[in-house]
């Protein structure tokens, strides 16, 4: 089979769920990450609609309830922590805004690792320097100096994706800034969250959030709006001292959870943005998720659209085998309307999630209990709906390839 060998970069989501039904149709994908290993902890990410259905096709749906995270809602607190408006997970049948199923982002890559560990090439601490396309195949050079040929390369590293940088171009062409930044870090269990998520906002577009996870700890969330930042990416004491600057004087839990931004193993920050890429693939060189079109967490859409992709790549692969361009199209044509449902932004955008006004933030609150309440809540049920519709393509008779090596799509328990 031509176009048997796929070098993925990126081993969060979107490529070992690509690199699970890559096999499934008897492709011999490799992932190679740049991290020493798989990444631990970041924040809780939602399993709704087409992407649990990805998910439940691939027989995982025990294993992912088993490390769930119990969270009953969102609640909105003032700065003396009383409630002033919530939403429980189950007001819109669990794909509202906090879903029915939330886990943490490392426990779903370890789930989706574990899931593929046994027949898929793993090339952890390495990254791709050089991508050369040829008739036949791309030639690769790795940070290490090894220099392989695949027959395939898929971008799957994210908002700053590498594979995007050698093969599309610029990062400037393709990321656009939404005026605001995140940060996400572990933090002790405060022991009184009773499985709430609950958030805090202060005028000057302040967000501050905590959320539960399990093992006696919780997941902190602090967010800004701003002018772009000239920062180091590599640079997390910078990085920390831009939150600590943007959070100074903000009172109700968020001097403590600055405290902790030291000793926190697992610290995130970046922009909040969103990725547009015209066309996602160049020759022999695809995008998928982030690293072609991210949401940004405002629309809490990410990993329904990694999923969601992994899936229809893989199975658009496989229906035109030889011919990977027509592959490549049909993946966007399939994609195209799902994906520019989910980069919707809600109202306001950055404004409604980090309003500047203590006015501002009081309206968004209103608007927050009115969900509740028809016909509100019949609308917005339709909405959540209507952003995550999608019709996804049956591949089940392509798995002769994998058929004929011995392996079959996993059933539900197994």
């Amino acid at each position: 089979m031509a176009n048997e060998t796929v070098l993925i970069s990126g081993a969060s989501i979107a490529g070992p769920a690509l690199a699970y039904w890559l096999r499934r149709h008897g492709f011999t994908p490799t992932v190679v990450e740049v991290a020493p290993g798989l990444r631990p902890g970041g924040q809780a990410v939602d399993l709704r609609g087409a992407g649990r259905e990805v998910v439940e096709r691939m027989g995982l749906i025990p294993r992912v309830r088993e490390d769930r995270v119990d969270e009953r809602g969102v609640a909105n607190v003032d700065a003396n922590g009383r409630w002033v408006a919530r939403m429980p997970a189950d007001l819109f049948g669990g794909e509202g805004i906090v879903a029915e199923i939330e886990i943490m982002r490392g426990d779903l890559t370890r789930i989706l690792h574990d899931a593929t560990a046994g027949e898929v090439e793993y090339l952890f601490a390495d990254r791709i320097t050089e991508l050369d396309q040829g008739d036949t195949g791309v030639r690769v050079r790795f940070a290490s100096g090894t220099v392989r040929t695949f027959d395939l390369v898929v971008g799957a590293d994210g908002v700053h994706s590498g594979v995007r940088r050698l093969a599309f171009g610029s990062e400037d062409e393709y990321v656009r800034p939404l005026g605001g930044y995140t940060a996400y870090f572990t933090v002790p269990d405060p022991g009184d969250l009773d499985d709430w998520f609950l958030m805090y906002n202060a005028p000057g577009g302040r967000v501050a959030g905590i959320r539960p996870e399990r093992g006696g700890t919780a997941k902190a969330m602090l967010s800004f709006t701003s002018p772009p930042l000239e920062y180091d990416r590599r640079d997390v004491r910078q990085q920390q001292r831009l939150l600590t600057d943007a959070f100074a004087a903000v009172g109700w839990r968020v001097p403590a959870l600055l405290d902790a931004l030291a000793d926190a193993p697992d610290f995130f920050f970046d922009s909040i943005c969103q990725v547009h890429v015209p066309n996602w693939s160049r020759g022999r060189v695809t995008l998928l998720g982030d690293a072609g079109y991210c949401g940004s967490p405002l629309t809490g859409m990410g990993t329904s659209m990694a999923l969601v992709g992994a899936y229809v790549l893989a199975g658009e692969m496989a229906s035109a085998r030889d011919d990977h361009g027509l592959a490549f199209a049909r993946y966007q044509e399939t994609m195209r309307d799902y994906v520019r449902q989910c980069q919707e932004l809600p109202p306001g955008g950055i404004g409604g999630f980090a309003p500047q006004s203590r006015l501002m933030i009081w309206a968004r609150n209103q608007s927050m209990r009115m969900m509740g309440h028809w016909p509100m809540r019949g609308i917005l049920a339709r909405q959540f709906q209507k952003a995550d519709a999608i019709t996804l393509p049956d591949y089940a008779a392509l798995v002769v390839g994998a058929a004929r090596n011995g392996l079959r799509p996993r059933r539900s328990g197994e």
